[in-house]
């Protein structure tokens, strides 16, 4: 008996030693340096390097490269930190199934997010979201260029416009309404567009719009009585992040294509006039996105649901996709 006592405390003290060293490399990975690891996990930096060398050890298999200034995941250790970031927020969730906090998501989210999208409608609304989830610590990426999920350790991604990587499971969350839009400089210098056709063939020109995951402006498709078009336009200048996009528009450098809850009850509304009012155009998707193997945590659950709650009060006619289980 005194045997098998001994064992089950070695056993239990080994699989302990096995996850503090898990935790320490999922972390060095996420943060990209074993200093910050160890503040993040309240250890010094040697115990943190001590870990992860042990279990390269255990596993014998090098899963970072090290240089004085980084830390670089190997394709080994890439591929081992996606099982063990599944095991961690596997663990995680039971904790908080069976604590008295069970009503309480909890822990932290990494999200990004495109820029219009986060100053306009989730920042403010986010002192909601922190009433209700207390316990959640939201990291929140604001940008519009290509994250990549896996690589920069991030929960999910929110995404205008098709998901078309297909190692992405994506949620159809939304179709934003657009409209066509000029400020009232442009229109003064080249006047009123009679036609969307005028922003191809004549002197009028867009702010184009460059889509990060091709590089390109795309189309947008329009129609009116029966008269269909794919308008893409001439341009002076091109970008590649939202609020650069709405800058040149309302600085008079042409004509944009916005999603209607970025001009709807808000200031920007008045500094730019709505043309095309008789023509229909096709509206925007927008997705939220996660890796395949990602693991999908209460936390990350009652994230996506607040956004698509957040669409449906804050946007105006938007089209809300029936969704079946995430």
């Amino acid at each position: 008996m005194l045997t098998l006592i001994v064992r089950d405390s070695q056993t239990m003290e080994s699989l302990m030693d096995r996850f503090d060293a898990m935790q320490a490399f999922a972390r060095v990975v996420e943060t990209g340096s074993f200093t910050q690891a160890a503040l993040t996990l309240h250890m010094s930096k040697t115990t943190v390097s001590q870990l992860v060398q042990q279990l390269e050890a255990r596993l014998r298999v090098k899963l970072l490269n090290r240089t004085t200034r980084k830390v670089n995941v190997t394709a080994d250790g890439a591929a081992y930190y996606e099982r063990v970031q599944l095991l961690l927020a596997a663990l995680d969730d039971a904790d908080t199934a069976l604590s008295s906090a069970a009503a309480t998501p909890r822990g932290r989210l990494r999200v990004d997010v495109p820029s219009p999208l986060a100053r306009l409608l989730l920042i403010p609304a986010l002192p909601q979201f922190q009433e209700r989830y207390p316990d959640i610590q939201l990291d929140l990426g604001v940008s519009d260029r290509p994250v990549s999920i896996i690589d920069e350790s991030v929960d999910c991604v929110i995404r205008g416009g098709e998901i078309t990587d297909t190692s992405l499971i994506a949620r159809h969350i939304a179709d934003l309404p657009l409209g066509v839009y000029a400020a009232p400089s442009y229109l003064a210098r080249y006047g009123i567009p009679a036609h969307p056709r005028e922003l191809q063939d004549g002197d009028h020109h867009v702010v184009a719009f460059r889509w990060a995951r091709t590089g390109k402006a795309l189309p947008y498709a329009m129609n009116r009585a029966g008269e269909a078009l794919r308008v893409q336009g001439r341009y002076k200048l091109a970008v590649d992040d939202g609020n650069a996009y709405l800058a040149a528009g309302q600085a008079g450098l042409g004509i944009l294509w916005l999603p209607r809850f970025m001009v709807t009850d808000s200031p920007i509304g008045s500094e730019l006039v709505k043309l095309f009012d008789d023509w229909a155009i096709a509206p925007m998707p927008l997705y939220l996105a996660y890796a395949p193997n990602r693991h999908v945590s209460r936390k990350l659950r009652v994230f996506m649901d607040w956004v698509v709650e957040v669409m449906a009060a804050q946007v105006p006619n938007v089209t809300l996709p029936v969704q079946g289980p995430a």
